[in-house]
């Protein structure tokens, strides 16, 4: 799916989600703290962690709607993809083997990545996501 190309003039803070970094994740407060620094980024949406129970309680805890407090990545990508005003970025803050996996749903639903380092364990996957990042609109490798 590919999303419209928005222009950044004057058109608010960017909208983002966020994968990882719920209840007991100490990384994903750190994130959202340096997100909300410039009043540049506002998130909107989470699939906060692997458990599902988890990913919508830890969404709701921050404010969430609750439409937007998803239980998986995957749900997540598909979901806010087909909004009018889905999320523009995803912020990926798992442990390093999710990163892979939650990059390539999110990047062949046409959205912007930013991901904690390693991005992939190996090149393969590394060919990959440079292959579908295109999708995102606007991006290019």
């Amino acid at each position: 799916m590919a999303k419209a190309e928005i222009s950044r003039t004057d058109a608010g803070p960017i909208r983002y989600g966020m994968v990882g970094g719920g209840q007991g994740a100490f990384i994903g407060g750190v994130h959202r703290i340096a997100a909300r620094l410039d009043g540049e980024f506002q998130l909107v949406a989470g699939a906060l962690s692997s458990d599902p129970e988890r990913a919508i309680a830890s969404g709701r805890e921050l404010g969430l709607d609750a439409e937007r407090c998803y239980a998986s990545f995957a749900e997540m990508a598909k979901a806010e993809a087909a909004r009018a005003d889905g999320i523009e970025a995803v912020a990926i803050v798992t442990p390093n083997h999710v990163h892979y996996p939650a990059a390539k749903a999110f990047l062949d639903a046409g959205i912007h990545v930013i991901c904690d380092k390693p991005l992939t364990s190996n090149l393969a996957d590394a060919k990959k996501l440079a292959a579908a990042a295109p999708r995102a609109s606007g991006f290019s490798c």
